[in-house]
C-alpha cells in the first residue's frame, strides 16, 4: 500500500493569515510517519497565496481552493481541495445520507433529526420536507427523471416520493427489518431494496408490490448496487419465468455488501449466485465501475476492486487508513471514497495525484453524490459541502 498525505483539515483557512500555518503528515506502512508544515510567506503577484513547505515536502500549483503537495521520499502526492461552498442549516444534526438530482438542480438528504429534506443543490434552500417514514430514514435517492425520491428506513418501509409536491405515492411493507439501502433498475420501473434482516427485495413501482427475493443471506445486507453484467458471465437461469411485470432484470448483476465479510453478486432475474469473495471485515458498501469491474469497502478501511468474471483474487485493494469505507461513488474514469475519519478522496486514472476533499476534519463522512464536475458530500457534523472541480 502506498503512502498517504494528510492535511490540516482547515488548512484554507489558516493559510489566509500572514504567516499562517498548517500541519502536514506523510504515513507509509512499516516506516515512521513524516511530519512537517505549510507556512504562508505572502500573496503572489496574482493575488494566490505564496506556501512554503517543510523539509521533505514540495509545494506544487495552488489555487485559493487548491494546494498540491508532494513527498518525493515516498513518490506520493496529493492535491487537498477545500469546499466551494457549505450548507450547515438543512438539518439539525448528523447527516446519513444524500443525493443530487440527475439536472444537478435539487438534493435530497436524510438526518439522524428524523427529517427528509428536498433542497436547491446551488444554495441549499429547503424546498420540500418529505414526512412519513416512523424513526430514522436511513437512505435516499432520486429516480434518473429526477422528479421522484426513493428512501428507506429504520421502519422496514421503502416509500416513493413526490419531488414536486413531497407526496408519498408508494409505500412498499414486506421487509422485516431497517432498510440499509436502495438500488433503482433503468429508469425505474422496478427498485431494489436491501436490510438488516438479511435480504434484497425487487419490487413493482406500478403496482407497489414485492417482485420476489432475490437474495437472502442470513446477515445484515449494508450495501447493494445493480450493474450490466459482462456479456461473457453466466448469470444462470430463473426456476420460474420472470413475471411481464419485471422490466430490466434480464442481463442484470446484483451486488450485496454483507456485515458476515462476504460480498456476494447474484444473477437479477436468475436469483441464482454469480461469485461469493470473502473480505476482511464487513462489508458497507459496493458499486460497478464497468460492466466487469467492481469496488466494495470494508469496516477495516479496505477498498477491493474485483473482476466479476475471476473474483478468486482482487486486482488491487487500496487502504489509506483503518477507518470504515462508508460511501464509493464510481466518478468519470475513477471513484469517489468517504470513510469514517473524515477522509474523502478522488482517484482517477489520468491523475498522478490522489484528490482529498478536505475540512470535515474526523467526523464521518457517510455519503457522496457527485454532478459533472460538482461533488457533494454529507457528514456527522450535519454539514453538506460542495467542492468544484473546475479548477482541476
Amino acid at each position: 500500500m502506498a503512502a498517504t498525505l494528510r492535511i490540516q483539515s482547515d488548512w484554507s483557512q489558516a493559510l489566509r493569515r500572514d504567516e499562517g500555518e498548517a500541519w502536514l503528515s506523510c504515513r507509509s506502512p512499516g516506516k515512521p510517519t513524516l511530519y512537517g508544515s505549510l507556512t504562508r510567506r505572502g500573496l503572489s503577484t496574482e493575488g494566490v497565496p505564496d506556501i512554503a513547505a517543510s523539509e521533505g515536502f514540495v509545494v506544487g500549483e495552488v489555487t485559493k481552493k487548491s494546494i498540491l503537495i508532494s513527498c518525493p521520499h515516498e513518490n506520493v502526492s496529493t492535491k487537498f481541495l477545500a469546499p466551494y461552498t457549505t450548507f450547515c442549516r438543512i438539518h439539525q444534526k448528523s447527516i446519513t445520507c444524500l443525493d443530487i438530482s440527475s439536472g444537478g438542480g435539487l438534493g435530497v438528504s436524510t438526518s439522524t433529526d428524523g427529517t427528509m429534506k428536498i433542497w436547491q443543490a446551488a444554495n441549499g434552500e429547503i424546498r420540500r420536507l418529505l414526512e412519513g417514514h416512523v424513526y430514522d430514514v436511513n437512505c435516499c435517492r432520486f429516480f434518473p427523471s429526477g422528479l421522484v425520491v426513493l428512501s428507506g428506513g429504520m421502519d422496514a418501509q421503502l416509500k416513493i416520493w413526490s419531488a414536486e409536491d413531497a407526496s408519498c405515492v408508494v409505500t412498499f411493507k414486506g421487509h422485516k427489518g431497517g432498510i440499509l439501502d436502495t438500488a433503482i433498475v433503468d429508469r425505474g420501473r422496478n427498485v431494489l431494496s436491501c436490510s438488516r434482516d438479511g435480504t434484497a427485495h425487487l419490487w413493482d413501482c406500478g403496482k407497489s408490490a414485492c417482485l420476489g427475493v432475490i437474495a437472502d443471506c442470513g446477515s445484515p445486507v449494508n450495501g447493494i448496487a445493480v450493474g450490466t453484467a459482462d456479456n461473457s458471465l453466466n448469470l444462470g437461469t430463473p426456476e420460474k419465468a420472470p413475471s411481464e411485470r419485471e422490466v430490466g432484470t434480464e442481463g442484470k448483476i446484483l451486488l450485496l455488501a454483507r456485515e458476515d465479510k462476504k460480498l456476494q453478486g447474484v444473477g437479477l432475474q436468475s436469483r441464482q449466485p454469480v461469485f461469493l469473495f470473502v473480505g476482511s471485515d464487513a462489508f458497507n458498501c459496493c458499486t460497478f465501475l464497468s460492466s466487469t469491474y467492481i469496488l466494495a469497502g470494508t469496516q477495516d478501511g479496505n477498498i477491493y476492486q474485483l473482476d466479476v468474471r475471476n473474483t478468486n483474487t482482487p486486482i488491487q485493494v487500496i487502504h489509506r487508513s483503518g477507518a470504515p469505507v462508508l460511501s464509493l461513488l464510481p466518478y468519470r474514469d475513477g471513484f469517489i471514497a468517504s470513510q469514517g475519519d473524515g477522509t474523502c478522496f478522488v482517484v482517477q486514472q489520468d491523475l498522478d495525484y490522489v484528490l482529498d476533499l478536505t475540512e470535515a476534519d474526523c467526523d464521518p463522512v457517510y455519503k457522496v453524490a457527485a454532478w459533472e464536475k460538482q461533488i457533494y458530500t454529507c457528514c456527522r457534523d450535519g454539514i453538506v459541502r460542495r467542492y468544484q472541480l473546475s479548477d482541476l
